[in-house]
């Protein structure tokens, strides 16, 4: 195939701009896909994304597309997870392309994503075709968002193409604009082979599948590849390209988007943004992008039922053999019982893991708070990073605490900027930019700590905003923060799952708060059940659950008052020598009852 007749793209949305519907009509429009076999967001795999309408795990095909000038080209749709918390694979994504399809939903306009999903496309030097989704519903307002995109993009929006993916309106038009408007792939003119590992997933009968770009070279069955990065070195078994089902060529070639089969047996074997190149012939330097991801946001995972431990253990290792970017490791917790400790990319991702673990492995999980990862300066000038507040060392011990600091946009209709603006001065934000986009929608700018976003941000800021504000962020730094460690003591033992690292200003109240809906929890038991808050040594928050009473003078209709103070002093020894040896049982349905209200 001519290179020039070869058109890499992607496509760029805020969720529910119709991403999924308008991959199905480019699919159909150039016959990939007959319409017998077309289903609804067809190049999503898994239950969760359909359900969800979200694009979780990137997906590629190959498209072939006779333009008005008579010639036949070869269009390469990489379709990209949308959300914040998969950003480094998008950039990846949008790296093995050179154009991007800038969806923006007609009715909704400009959202905080797109902001942050343009800004990749132009890291990459991306040429971006802006289309008008849904313009046949009857709040479509296209002028509104052509200035929208003008303003807040920076970008012509003059001639934006005008669609409903769902009517099948403007799709010829978006299919001439990918290959007058975009430009074809430029050959390296290093002859060594250069590829993009862009993504990868385990198959149960092939191994590990790994999806590539070429810049130069090529590659076939029997070539031998190394990874410049890790430095693993293996032998190719297959290459093909997706149509949209695995389809087997006998060479890919500069400027070709394919999947590569080379006896991988893990995904963690395989790092999205690595260069693949020939080790008898390397190239002279790996494509540039590459980073380590690591995990964000990290959760403690048990089994309701202590006996499905095993079963947990063996359902994540088969998950991540799909998804490496989760790490898990066995952690116990004298309230939980044996479990995992597991760090994901965000929120989003965490959600998509345990629900896939409960309904594809039929188990029942407590998920605990989740919390970030802070670094910890010790008196002796060693950083630690700490993802577990049970794991953070003793005051004495630290010379300082940093929290990691987010760049957050918030777009939202400006009738609700006061409502915005307090809820981030209570989020501990810091306001660095605020514009009115138009006369009804205004974009704010804060810099904040992450923690307070995985802390029920995202249901307040919807909440306060009646649904109608869009949130993205961008990790920027570690700042000093003044932080501590809050524990909560049930009869002076310290119930490790309910720990947690609080600014010091706030640790009072949310201390107050903890021990009064855990008295709320924990049933009455036989004897007394003191609930202590503290920092280190000091108790800063108390509450009691009254022990169950037995009336021990109902036996006694008369007599000496001497007869009835004896019983009462013998039952209240009874009652002190239980609650030195007795233990505070806690039941599942507390901890669950307790984690499921957390930060409301």
């Amino acid at each position: 195939m001519n290179i020039k007749r070869i058109r890499n793209f992607s496509i760029i949305a805020h969720v529910d701009h119709g991403k999924s519907t308008l991959a199905d009509r480019l699919l159909v429009a150039t016959g990939a896909v007959e319409n017998r076999q077309m289903k609804e967001q067809f190049l999503d795999q898994m239950d969760i994304e359909r359900e969800r309408g979200i694009t979780i795990k990137a997906q590629t095909v190959r498209l072939s597309y006779k333009h008005t000038d008579g010639e036949e080209y070869i269009l390469n749709l990489i379709d990209t997870p949308g959300h914040v918390d998969f950003s480094y694979e998008v950039s990846r994504s949008l790296a093995a392309c050179e154009g991007a399809l800038l969806v923006v939903d007609a009715s909704q306009g400009v959202q905080a994503q797109t902001v942050a999903n343009v800004n990749l496309a132009h890291q990459n030097q991306l040429a971006i075709v802006p289309v008008l989704n849904k313009i046949d519903l009857p709040n479509a307002d296209p002028d509104m968002v052509k200035e929208q995109i003008e303003h807040l993009l920076q970008m012509e929006a003059d001639n934006a193409i005008l669609a409903s993916a769902k009517k099948d309106i403007g799709t010829q038009e978006i299919l001439a604009a990918i290959v007058d408007l975009m430009p074809p792939p430029q050959a390296d003119e290093d002859k060594s082979l250069k590829a993009l590992l862009f993504d990868s997933w385990y198959d149960a009968y092939r191994g590990v599948v790994v999806l590539v770009r070429l810049y130069s070279g090529s590659i076939k069955a029997g070539d031998s590849l190394q990874m410049m990065h890790k430095g693993t070195i293996c032998k190719v078994e297959e290459v093909g390209i997706f149509s949209p089902s695995l389809k087997s060529v006998d060479v890919l070639s500069a400027g070709e988007v394919g999947f590569v089969i080379a006896g991988f047996k893990t995904v963690s074997d395989t790092k999205i943004g690595d260069t693949l190149t020939h080790p008898g012939n390397p190239a002279s330097q790996p494509l540039p992008g590459f980073k380590e991801v690591k995990p964000m946001v990290f959760s403690g995972l048990y089994p309701v039922d202590t006996t499905q431990y095993d079963f947990l253990r063996d359902a994540l290792e088969k998950l991540n053999l799909n998804d490496s970017s989760f790490s898990f490791e066995p952690e116990s917790s004298l309230a939980l019982g044996f479990g995992f400790r597991c760090g994901f990319l965000g929120l989003l991702h965490m959600e998509i893991i345990r629900e896939r673990l409960e309904r594809e492995f039929n188990l029942n999980l407590i998920t605990t708070s989740p919390t970030v990862v802070y670094k910890v300066i010790t008196v002796d000038n060693t950083e630690e990073f700490v993802d577990n507040p049970s794991k953070l060392a003793k005051p004495d011990k630290i010379a300082s605490l940093q929290e990691p600091f987010i760049k957050a946009t918030i777009l939202a209709p400006s009738e609700y900027v006061g409502a915005v603006i307090k809820l981030m001065m209570e989020r501990r934000g810091i306001q660095k930019k605020l514009e009115y986009l138009d006369k009804a929608h205004v974009s704010i700018v804060y810099e904040m700590p992450f923690n307070e976003v995985v802390k029920n941000f995202y249901d307040r800021l919807k909440s306060v905003t009646r649904g109608y504000a869009s949130f993205d962020y961008e990790h920027i730094e570690y700042r000093d923060s003044d932080l501590v460690k809050l524990d909560v003591l049930i009869n002076g033992d310290v119930v490790d799952a309910f720990s947690s690292i609080v600014f010091r200003e706030r640790a009072y109240f949310e201390g107050r708060d903890l021990t009064k809906r855990m008295r709320g929890i924990i049933p009455r038991q036989m004897f007394e059940v003191v609930i202590q808050a503290s920092i280190g040594s000091r108790v800063i928050s108390r509450e009691v659950v009254k022990a169950l009473r037995k009336n021990v003078l109902a036996k006694c209709y008369g007599g000496d008052i001497t007869r009835k103070r004896k019983l009462l002093e013998k039952q209240k020894a009874g009652k002190k020598r239980m609650k030195n040896i007795g233990r505070v049982e806690i039941p599942q349905e507390a901890f669950m009852a307790f984690l499921n209200t957390e930060g409301d």
